[in-house]
């Protein structure tokens, strides 16, 4: 039986060794907390799943969550005028419904299931001395963890990295008492609240530990009027600072917030990184090699709602490659290549996509996002390129694809697309 310690207890790592499990591997699996601690800790995302990763975790019967978590059945834009009312609204429909479940429920529930299920759970914080000792009694050995000392030893890959500074400051707040929207009463969806040169604010519904909740999600430009929570460190002061933003910025947003309260004493998060693509392989004092997984080497800001989905999917790819590979020795070909059909799958169509959102958008995306409030075809693509963000490939990156593309969905709407505005109400 071959032995694999994986290092990380979040979506990739729990998901890789409960799968790893299910096919007979033994499995020791690293996490720097127990269940109980991360039940009882703070918030650690702002995660909606979307259809395609679903299903590698109903592929695996780990969806244990599924009928509680309000179902997301779609994902509407909004763009703020410079008066703050609304330059574009609009709803897309999703092929397939997304899901959030808080990580403190599903990472504790995983980590229960897989001590029942007969698997070695050691909890520690991994140094990459720890790695050092402990590659030699492993056939493989996988890092998941991707904050601390592990990720030093992963380089950066400049020619994949264009960032090298953080591009948004993060603040999160899970909160009950969020009313519908009215126009929409009866839809859950992802809100994306676009600010022009100040930064964006998504709103999306939840499983929390208390029940269902809602997410509110400031994504400010650093330096801007939204970055304002660094040292904020009491709960109640951080959701009123993001309440005061959504009432000036987002007016609609905060007309069904004024009654809302958070979860619980740690249902806040702040905080802001640079986005990395980091070389895949690292190399341990005594000679040994070790695969990094996930955001430990693809690490891209939470703009597009990506960071559990590329978990996932990275998680299924390497779980596919291991299985593949049968006794064969786990080499640093086999790793390069593990990690190049993750990355040319989803990894890089998630990182193009994920780093245009961030930059500044030229006249022709802003025209397409005002196309998607007067053409549904468009709203719904766009939409379900959260769940396969290749598909934004065919017509976003280009402006002569975004024009033929919005020419043709015109044509067979038999609606004219006014070119009027500014790419700074989109």
């Amino acid at each position: 039986m071959r032995k694999i310690l994986v290092v990380g207890a979040g979506q990739s790592g729990l998901q890789l060794a409960l799968g790893l499990q299910a096919k007979g591997y033994e499995v020791t699996l690293m996490s720097s907390r127990t269940p109980d601690e991360i039940r009882g800790g703070r918030v650690m995302s702002t995660q909606v799943m979307f259809d395609t990763a679903l299903q590698h975790e109903r592929d695996l019967q780990l969806n244990f969550w599924e009928q509680q978590a309000p179902k997301i059945r779609g994902l509407g834009v909004s763009v703020a005028a410079p008066d703050t009312s609304r330059a574009v609204d609009w709803l897309g429909r999703l092929k397939g419904p997304a899901q959030s479940v808080d990580q403190r429920v599903k990472m504790a529930g995983w980590l229960d299931t897989f001590t029942q299920r007969g698997g070695q759970l050691v909890v520690h914080g991994a140094s990459v001395a720890d790695l050092d000792f402990l590659s030699r009694a492993y056939d493989l050995v996988l890092v998941a963890a991707g904050k601390g000392e592990l990720v030093s030893m992963f380089e950066r890959n400049t020619a994949r990295s264009p960032y090298a500074a953080p591009q948004r400051a993060l603040a999160v707040s899970y909160v009950h008492g969020l009313a519908p929207r009215p126009e929409h009463p009866g839809t859950e969806a992802v809100r994306c609240n676009l600010v022009p040169e100040v930064g964006e604010l998504f709103v999306m519904p939840t499983l929390t530990t208390s029940g269902r909740a809602d997410i509110l999600f400031w994504e400010g430009v650093p330096g801007g009027p939204l970055d304002v929570f660094r040292g904020v460190n009491d709960p109640s002061e951080h959701l009123e600072l993001t309440l005061g933003l959504m009432e000036k910025f987002t007016p609609w947003e905060y007309a069904r917030a004024t009654k809302v309260e958070l979860t619980d004493a740690g249902g806040t998060l702040a905080g802001r990184y640079a986005p990395v693509v980091r070389n895949p392989i690292g190399r341990l004092p005594g000679g040994g090699l070790v695969l990094g997984v996930a955001d430990v080497v693809v690490a891209n800001d939470p703009i597009t709602s990506q960071g559990s989905n590329a978990a996932a999917k990275c998680a299924a790819s390497y779980l596919s490659s291991i299985l593949m590979h049968g006794d064969r020795p786990f080499d640093e070909a086999w790793m390069k290549a593990t990690f190049d059909k993750s990355w040319f799958t989803s990894g890089r169509p998630v990182t193009q996509w994920t780093n245009a959102m961030l930059g500044a958008r030229p006249e022709y995306v802003a025209r397409l996002i005002r196309a998607a409030g007067q053409l549904q075809p468009v709203a719904d693509r766009f939409a379900n390129g959260f769940d396969n963000p290749a598909d934004f490939d065919g017509y976003f990156y280009d402006a002569e694809d975004t024009a033929d593309y919005l020419a043709e969905v015109a044509e067979s709407e038999s609606v004219s697309v006014s070119g009027s505005g500014s790419a700074s109400e989109a």
